[in-house]
């Protein structure tokens, strides 16, 4: 029941923190924070589980409970953790706690009811990544959209309702046309699965057991549902991811949002993109995956080089750190299409590693505007010298970003490149593999193009506004991000050992007679 607990503790703090007064709501949300951190925590020390949660691996913190019935399928309420999900319910809890601390400087009108949202999509993005039963984990998965659309909504900047709807109606849609694609493979398989469980249909599937749709006279043809339902999933979920051409969704949303929301959008939500692209299209459909291999390589890599481009194009300094997600993507991306341990392994680790990135380089952004009132990058110069602790932050979360060892960032890409590079499966993979290096290059110029034009140089604040040095609470989650990706980088079998034992079944499948 520890999952639950989890879920209950995020639920139950929402509600509480809703009704309480907006002076007391930041720190009663940031003291209702620690209960689902702590069991996260304990979750990750005592984990016990091996293989893969849909793949007939030992699930950890399991509950399977009968919840209801339509036709011959039961929908259950089924839950449980393996080595991929685990580390995504940990850094949803510690980036939860960490945003809610952060957003004790920009959010100052109706509190209580930020701080409730905030909760209570914590306890939905646990929900996502813990479920097993397809129809409670779209519940889960829907359920995250509304506080999101909220958050963005009511507190972002002036184009706050632009951004909040075409956030809803691009991810609404797209799970629409996944919604199709999984169920299209549910009626296939017909006798050979009794549930709308995630285990039974992936094992279902990879045992060659789906028929075709439909009556006889006009009936799909098993490969062609199985190629289809691929594409219908794999453009949903590459809307929430989002990769190249699905992207403009984002940098709006970003800019609009305030920053601990930022935090948690770039931070977790767009995991939940690639989490779903692991666990549904290359865990379940590994043979159509194999076959496309080629276009979604090219998808990412183009991804990871043209979204690095229109990062360097930027002004806005939050905007140029929402480009370098569309560009992160990509290699996860490229690590799941390679089907090795270290590809596969590596765009997990990589999920992590961005998230903790990610939300470091968004609460710099955020603490250098509190101080500035400004995110262009052409108003601001000489920051280090006024700031130096939030400067020191924003230039090692840069360096992470670009792939300096010893830190997380440097882990991810190397496992990823090395996956990605003796893959079999893909066809061409070292050119695959060193175009999408020479996105580090990309990276490494609009990185240092922004540190320079906004940190160093003489001091000049185009504004009215006078410098204040960040209060305590804007600083320690930044150097426990910090920390953390540090922490990773030198150490990076806290996650990658699990992560790896859970894909070594995902990458089991004969790909025509050749193994991954």
């Amino acid at each position: 029941m520890l999952i639950e607990a989890i879920i209950a503790a995020c639920l139950l703090s929402a509600a509480v923190v809703f009704v309480s007064p907006d002076r007391y709501a930041h720190k009663l949300a940031l003291g209702l924070s620690v209960p689902p951190l702590a069991l996260s925590l304990y979750a990750y020390a005592a984990f016990e589980g091996s293989g893969n949660a849909l793949l007939g691996g030992e699930i950890a913190y399991e509950t399977f409970t009968e919840w209801l019935r339509f036709g011959p399928y039961a929908v259950n309420y089924h839950v449980g953790l393996d080595g991929i999900s685990l580390p995504l319910v940990v850094l949803s809890t510690v980036l939860t706690t960490l945003a809610l601390l952060s957003a004790w400087t920009p959010i100052d009108e109706r509190q209580s009811e930020f701080y409730g949202l905030v909760l209570f999509l914590e306890g939905s993005l646990v929900g996502v990544f813990a479920a097993l039963d397809f129809v409670l984990w779209f519940v889960f998965w829907e359920a995250v959209l509304i506080p999101m659309y909220l958050l963005i909504g009511v507190w972002g900047g002036p184009r706050r309702k632009y951004a909040a709807i075409k956030f809803f109606v691009y991810t609404n849609i797209a799970s629409l046309v996944m919604f199709i694609g999984y169920f299209g493979l549910v009626f296939g398989l017909g006798d050979a699965i009794s549930s709308t469980g995630m285990p039974e249909v992936a094992q279902a599937l990879r045992a060659g057991q789906l028929g075709s749709l439909g009556t006889s006279a006009a009936a799909i043809p098993a490969d062609a549902l199985a190629m289809g339902a691929f594409l219908a999933m794999f453009v949903g979920f590459a809307v929430k991811v989002p990769i190249v051409p699905f992207h403009t969704w984002l940098p709006d949303a970003h800019v609009e949002a305030p920053t601990p929301v930022s935090v948690l959008l770039a931070g977790v939500l767009l995991k939940m993109g690639t989490y779903a692209l692991l666990r549904f299209n290359f865990t379940m459909l590994p043979e159509q995956a194999a076959i496309l291999a080629v276009p979604i390589a090219a998808i990412a890599v183009v991804s990871i080089i043209y979204g690095a481009m229109l990062a360097l194009a930027q002004q806005d300094l939050k905007r140029v750190v929402a480009y370098s997600s569309v560009s992160s993507m990509g290699y996860v991306i490229l690590g799941l299409i390679a089907y090795t341990v270290y590809g596969v392994g590596g765009a997990t680790f990589q999920m992590i590693a961005h998230g903790l990135i990610s939300g470091l380089l968004f609460m710099t952004v955020g603490v250098f505007y509190n101080a500035t009132h400004t995110r262009m990058i052409g108003d601001m110069s000489g920051l280090a010298g006024r700031m130096p602790v939030t400067a020191t932050v924003f230039v090692a979360g840069a360096f992470a970003y670009m792939g300096l060892p010893l830190m997380a960032g440097f882990m991810a890409e190397l496992f990823v490149f090395l996956g990605a590079f003796g893959s079999t499966v893909l066809p061409a993979a070292p050119v695959f593999t060193a175009a999408a290096m020479f996105g580090i290059v990309i990276v490494a110029g609009y990185l240092l193009w922004a540190m320079q034009r906004s940190l160093f140089g003489p001091f000049r604040l185009e504004t009215d506004y006078e410098l204040a040095r960040a209060p305590a609470h804007d600083i320690v989650p930044i150097v426990t991000l910090l920390a953390l990706v540090i922490a990773l980088g030198v150490a990076p079998d806290i996650f990658f050992e699990m992560i790896r034992d859970a894909t070594l079944d995902v990458v089991a499948f004969d790909f025509g007679g050749e193994s991954p």
